[in-house]
């Protein structure tokens, strides 16, 4: 990291690399995705944002879709499975010995 003292005094980072975790949550697309979109803000929160920058961004923004298409067939097979039992009790069988 590169520091420069400002006019008030204090120091002020202006260069350097900053290392994230930019893994999926394992089992949970909903967190993924909310992850996905702090990790794309971040790499757009420069006012010039580096050539490395926006690919963390362009890769946040494929994990964010990726979360969003996972989380899209979740609900689909809930459907499915509540369409399947419109009562909402689990199916009831009846084993006889």
């Amino acid at each position: 990291m590169t520091f420069e003292r400002g006019p008030d005094g204090k120091q002020y980072a202006v260069g350097g690399e900053v290392h994230i975790d930019t893994t999926p949550i394992a089992g949970n697309p909903e967190a993924t995705a909310r992850k996905a979109r702090r990790i794309r803000a971040a790499a757009l929160a420069p006012a010039d944002p580096s050539p490395q920058d926006r690919a963390v961004a362009a890769q946040a923004a494929a994990m964010e879709a990726q979360a969003k298409q996972e989380l899209a067939q979740e609900r689909r097979q809930e459907q499915q499975v509540s369409d399947a039992n419109p009562d909402g009790r689990s199916p009831r069988i009846d084993l006889y010995i």
